[in-house]
C-alpha cells in the first residue's frame, strides 16, 4: 500500500463533521513527527485559549517539596474529580472479584470483553525486578533523551501479548450511545456541557465511563481489513486510551492501564541489555519487527513476528504504543537509581511518550528497546473540528497501545490518575 500524501489525507478530512465547519489547508502541514521534539517548544506553539471538548481543566499541580519544575513522580492534586466516583465504583468491582493474587500464582491467561462481543485478548505475565532504563552513549542510533542511563525497580504486571485490536477496541471507540464532547452520556442534548457521571435509569457502570465521540472518518485509514479481528487499533489520543482501560476494567473486573514508560522497557528488554531484545545484529529485524522495509507502509495482524524472550509479539515495530508518562528530554535524570516504579506525570496535552518504534519511517535505529517518541500537535493537522478532538490523532496512522494489568491493585487515587491524567487543559 502507498503512502497518503498530504492532499489524499486532506481528501480523507473532507468527509466532514456537521459540528466542525472548518477546514485546514495544505500549507505548513507536517503529518507526522516521529523524532522527538523539544517540550518547551511545543509548550510555546500551542494555541491560548482552552478547547471547549477538553475535560474541565484542573489546577496546576503542586509538586512535592524538593521536587524538579514540570511533571515528576511525585503526586499531583487528583485530576477530575467529577469522574472520582466511577473510579471507587470500579475499584471497589476489582477488589471484590480479584483481590490482589500472589506473585508465586501469575499465569498468564486470555481475557474476555462482554462489551465487545467477548472479543479476547492474551495476558503475558512479567517477573517483577530491576533495570537499566536507557542506553549507553557507545549504542549507535542512540538519542540525547535517551540517557542517562538509571537504575530502577519494576513491580510484577501483566502485560498485552500483543497490541491491542480493532475487534475489541472498536466497541469502546463506536459505543452507540449519545456523548458530550468530553465523553459523558448527553441527556440534555447539548454536545457542549459536560454531566454527571452517574448512573441513571437502566444505564450501567461501563455506560457512564467517559468514552469517545465518533470518529468522522473510518479510523483504520482503509488499511488491513477494516476493523478486522487481528489488525491493531490505532490513531487514538492517549487519553483515549487510558480511558479505554477504565471502560476494560468496568466490566472485567480485572484493573487495566497503560504501562508507564519504565515499565514498556522493562518488557521490551526482557532481561537484555541489546540495542534490540534479540541481540545486536539489525539484520535480525525483519524475523522480529514490521518495519518500513518490510510492512509496505501499512499495519500489520499482530502476532506474526517472533516474540522477544517474555513472549511479547511486535514490541518493536508494527505501531509505536503509547505510555502513561509525560515526554522529558531529560526525563531519566530526574529519577535517582534505586527508584521504584517511576513515571512522570504528564499534566499538558503535548508532548507525552510513545514507544517500539513503527512501519511507517525510519532504519533499524528506530526500533531499538531504547528508542522515544515525543506526541506532538501535528498529529491532528487534518482534524477538521474546532476545537480539535481529545479522542483522536487523525494525522497519524502508526500510533496504538497495549495495556498491562499490575499484580497489585492500587489505592483509589493512585488508579484515578492513572485513568484521568487526560488531555491537558488545552490544545
Amino acid at each position: 500500500m502507498k503512502r497518503l500524501t498530504v492532499l489524499s489525507a486532506l481528501a480523507l478530512a473532507s468527509c466532514g463533521d456537521p459540528e466542525a465547519p472548518e477546514r485546514l489547508t495544505p500549507e505548513g502541514m507536517e503529518l507526522f513527527a516521529p523524532k522527538p521534539v523539544d517540550a518547551a517548544a511545543e509548550t510555546a506553539a500551542e494555541p491560548a485559549p482552552a478547547p471547549v471538548d477538553a475535560a474541565p481543566p484542573t489546577a496546576p499541580p503542586v509538586p512535592p517539596a524538593g521536587a524538579a519544575a514540570g511533571p515528576t513522580t511525585g503526586v499531583p492534586e487528583l485530576p477530575q474529580p467529577s469522574f472520582l466516583p466511577i473510579t471507587e465504583k470500579i475499584h471497589a468491582r476489582v477488589i471484590e472479584a480479584t483481590g490482589t493474587p500472589a506473585a508465586e500464582a501469575m499465569e498468564p491467561y486470555t481475557e474476555t470483553v462482554p462489551e465487545a462481543g467477548n472479543a479476547t485478548f492474551d495476558m503475558v505475565a512479567v517477573p517483577g525486578g530491576e533495570f537499566t532504563i536507557g542506553t549507553p552513549e557507545s549504542e549507535e542510533g542512540r538519542n540525547d533523551d535517551e540517557g542517562p542511563p538509571v537504575r530502577v525497580r519494576i513491580s510484577p504486571f501483566w502485560m498485552g501479548k500483543c497490541e491491542m485490536t480493532w475487534d475489541v477496541y472498536r466497541a469502546f471507540m463506536e459505543n452507540g450511545m449519545a456523548r458530550n464532547k468530553d465523553g459523558t452520556l448527553n441527556r440534555d442534548s447539548d454536545i457542549m456541557t459536560p454531566e454527571a457521571p452517574e448512573m441513571q435509569g437502566d444505564e450501567t457502570l461501563v455506560d457512564v465511563v467517559s468514552q469517545p465521540t465518533p470518529p468522522y472518518q473510518p479510523m483504520h485509514f482503509e488499511m488491513g481489513e477494516g476493523y478486522g479481528a487481528g489488525w491493531p487499533a490505532i490513531a487514538m489520543t492517549q487519553h483515549a486510551a487510558s480511558k479505554f482501560c477504565e471502560w476494560l476494567s468496568a466490566q472485567t473486573g480485572h484493573y487495566y492501564r497503560l504501562p508507564t514508560e519504565a515499565e514498556w522497557e522493562y518488557a521490551c528488554r526482557a532481561g537484555t541489555d541489546t540495542p534490540w531484545s534479540f541481540g545486536a545484529d539489525p539484520a535480525a529485524l525483519p524475523e522480529h519487527a514490521w518495519t518500513m522495509d518490510n510492512a509496505e507502509f501499512t499495519y500489520q495482524k499482530v502476532g506474526q513476528k517472533k516474540p522477544n524472550p517474555w513472549g511479547l509479539h511486535d514490541m518493536h515495530g508494527n505501531v509505536a504504543e503509547w505510555c502513561l508518562d509525560a515526554y522529558l528530554p531529560d526525563g531519566y535524570a530526574r529519577w535517582q537509581d534505586g527508584e521504584e516504579d517511576p513515571w512522570h506525570v504528564a499534566t499538558e496535552r503535548y508532548p507525552r511518550v510513545a514507544r517500539g518504534g513503527h512501519y511507517w519511517d525510519g532504519g533499524p535505529e528506530s526500533m531499538r528497546s531504547g528508542i522515544r517518541i515525543a506526541s506532538s500537535p501535528s498529529w491532528k493537522a487534518i482534524d477538521p473540528q474546532n476545537p480539535k478532538s481529545i479522542w483522536y490523532h487523525t494525522s497519524n496512522q502508526w500510533i496504538g497501545f497495549r495495556v498491562v494489568r499490575p499484580l497489585e491493585v492500587p489505592e483509589v487515587e493512585s488508579m484515578h490518575r492513572m485513568w484521568n491524567s487526560g488531555p491537558g487543559p488545552k490544545e
